[in-house]
């Protein structure tokens, strides 16, 4: 699909019925079930019946390996995905992003003028929408800054498809590696704790909350994810400023209009490329009239899912001032994404300190110039070229 496409099967999906039958090209047994509606999707998500304690479990997949390490939040049910989560989840609450706004803004500085000193015309991506999440995540988590830009390289290999057993075994060096990376830097920081998540997570491990192995794949979650997701959304959604009549101008003569554009580009954009992770019934379920057996696999589309003409008339039109139900970008349920008010935050300040910055600020290059990267977990552009 080019660019920012919506998935035709998935519009194909969504219209035929709120949870319909797919085979995938990986696993066994490779029939298994699609939710795409959004009330289907909701409920799926947030209805114990449907267990992510999937690991070790032959399941039909999208990929050729999972992502996640095997003790990471994503493969726990309540209520040790409560507690394992709950170590960390107040440096990510109201107070917590208010506390970090000013040294986010500080980080998004130092690379706008990076950028602006080195004249136009300037990749985007290199100079601010890729560092900057890196920055930022880094930080928080306590990886010294050099260490850094490793995050986007294990990021790179773990979250894209696999073409073949090399690119397993990639991911799978890659996994390890930052696993060995975090478990030499908690230690570090069980010796001499600072403020950051590591040193949290790693008294949590001193006081027996959770485990070190937890420890290590929540990290690996929150580092990974924390870059790449933030650094593709952050693009996409310049992209669209860039390219999408009336948009940009209205943002620039309303500035705080900025946060409900952020709302409605996160529903609007069809970031995830796939179905995510699977559920599995723990017993016979109804879904939207479809009786799931216990035992089945279940795959959610959020993208479909914020595409549902039902709560989103026109959804294919980005409109700042939709009213309707919150979106489902951030996930549902338990397994909801731990950080979306450090994300929100993120592209609030990039997309205002860009209109307010650089008030010229266009594409460099036709939009069909510009490439898009293939078989990554979110999609977004390989570089955006502009000039201002």
């Amino acid at each position: 699909m080019a660019a920012l496409d919506f998935d035709p099967f998935l519009r194909e999906a969504a219209q035929a019925a709120p949870v319909i039958r797919i085979r995938l090209p990986h696993g066994a047994p490779g029939e298994c079930w699609l939710a795409s509606r959004y009330d289907a999707v909701r409920f799926v998500t947030s209805d114990p019946r449907f267990s992510r304690d999937i690991v070790g479990r032959p399941l039909p997949s999208m990929n050729r390996y999972l992502v996640p390490l095997d003790r990471a939040v994503s493969f726990v049910d309540p209520p040790d995905h409560t507690r394992v989560r709950s170590v960390v989840s107040s440096a990510f609450n109201r107070f917590g992003m208010a506390a970090l706004r000013p040294r986010t803004q500080a980080v998004l500085d130092e690379h706008i003028d990076a950028m602006v000193a080195s004249g136009p015309p300037a990749d985007l991506v290199q100079h601010v929408t890729s560092p900057f999440p890196m920055h930022v995540i880094g930080a928080l988590l306590g990886v010294p800054e050099a260490e850094r830009p490793r995050l986007r390289t294990w990021a790179d290999t773990i979250l894209t498809r696999a073409k073949d057993e090399a690119g397993v075994e990639r991911a799978r060096q890659a996994k390890e590696e930052v696993r060995a990376s975090f478990r030499t830097l908690a230690r570090e920081r069980r010796r001499r704790p600072q403020d950051d998540l590591i040193s949290a997570l790693g008294a949590a491990v001193e006081s027996g909350r959770i485990e070190e192995e937890e420890l290590l794949a929540l990290a690996t979650l929150m580092g990974i994810n924390g870059w790449h997701a933030v650094r593709n959304h952050t693009s996409n959604m310049v992209y669209l400023l860039l390219t999408h009549d009336g948009l940009m101008s209205r943002l620039r003569s309303d500035p705080q209009a900025v946060p409900a554009a952020v709302e409605e580009l996160l529903r609007w954009i069809p970031h995830k490329h796939g179905v995510g992770q699977a559920r599995i019934a723990t017993e016979d379920v109804e879904v939207g009239g479809v009786l799931i057996r216990r035992g089945e696999a279940v795959y959610v589309s959020y993208v479909a899912a914020n595409w549902d003409e039902r709560y989103y008339p026109a959804p294919h039109r980005i409109d700042i001032d939709r009213k309707g139900p919150p979106h489902l970008a951030f996930g549902h349920g338990p397994h909801h994404c731990l950080a979306p008010l450090l994300a929100r935050m993120e592209a609030e300040l990039l997309l205002t300190n860009l209109i307010t910055r650089l008030p010229g600020l266009r594409l460099a290059i036709d939009p069909g110039e510009v490439v898009w990267q293939k078989d990554v977990l979110i999609r977004g552009p390989v570089a955006l070229p502009v000039t201002w």
